[in-house]
């Protein structure tokens, strides 16, 4: 199977079986057929082969991005314009898509960035609570119930080859708390090197974009 076979298999499958805690809504696309086209459409374009790729973690996916398209980090404008995947989705931006396709075109465009990284999250699924994107990190009670899906989704990522060597942590407060604790009882990765989270360059840090850029470039170019 190709990574890309392997990746679609894993989506389709994909689904918390533990309760979650009242109030807090699953985003699962995976589950409309049309979304799912969407996925295959994606990895068939970018992942089409058997080689191994650095994981570049998040921390579950949001409600105008995979949460919507299935595709981390990439909103249906990115998802259309960029990635040249015409869809019918609501043409919402999204913070975190916009940043990660500007830094994607800095490193060398779309190709050239897939060939070597693949996005997942802790918690390849997001949620919501009363219409607003929930961290898995928001709720104790959440994250306890979770951590059986999220060990066995980081294992069955990890069994396609990737790069256990090193990962990117997208965030450098509570994700990074969490994946560096996590990682140290587990021993996925050797080391797990953080990043800032692309929606708090682009809601807090807009005036340093260029620097952020640079920053993610540089360090992503040592790999």
């Amino acid at each position: 199977m190709t990574l890309a076979e392997q990746i679609l298999n894993f989506l389709h499958y994909l689904k918390i079986d533990a309760p979650v805690p009242r109030g807090v809504h699953v985003l699962n696309p995976y589950q409309q057929p049309a979304v799912f086209d969407l996925c295959k459409q994606f990895y068939s374009k970018y992942y089409a082969d058997n080689e191994s790729r650095t994981m570049l973690i998040g921390i579950n996916p949001g409600r105008l991005g995979a949460g919507l398209t299935g595709v981390p980090f990439t909103d249906p404008i990115r998802l259309k314009e960029i990635c040249k995947i015409e869809n019918t989705l609501p043409a919402k931006p999204e913070l975190s898509s916009d940043f990660i396709y500007r830094m994607i075109d800095s490193f060398g465009g779309v190709h050239a960035f897939y060939q070597k990284f693949y996005f997942s999250s802790v918690s390849p699924l997001g949620f919501t609570l009363k219409g607003k994107n929930l961290n898995y990190y928001d709720v104790p009670l959440l994250q306890k119930r979770l951590k059986p899906f999220m060990q066995t989704c980081m294992r069955t990522q990890l069994s396609w080859g990737l790069n256990t060597r090193v990962a990117f942590c997208l965030g450098e407060g509570e994700n990074f708390k969490f994946l560096t604790a996590w990682n140290k009882e587990e021993k996925f990765f050797q080391e797990i090197i953080s990043l800032p989270h692309p929606r708090f360059i682009m809601q807090y840090k807009r005036r340093q974009l260029d620097n952020y850029l640079h920053l993610y470039v540089e360090k992503l170019k040592q790999f």
